[in-house]
């Protein structure tokens, strides 16, 4: 065996090991990817009818004259 096979042997070794971690990490495409779901079947966000207190204020400060 010369070097070029030796070399062409280790490469497929090494792509073949990149190939698997990229498919067990991140699928191509849809596959293993979860349905999406249509937009129109999700439930709208109830308005509040009732007027929300307003947030607390701090102190008045007021100019007292000398």
């Amino acid at each position: 065996m010369n070097s070029q096979s030796v070399a062409g042997l280790l490469g497929a070794i090494v792509a073949s090991i990149v190939m698997v971690v990229a498919v067990a990490y991140g699928p191509i495409g849809q596959f293993g990817k979860p349905v999406k779901q249509p937009a129109s079947l999700q439930q709208p966000v109830p308005v509040q009818s009732v007027p929300v207190a307003p947030a607390p204020r701090g102190p008045v400060i007021r100019e007292v004259p000398n």
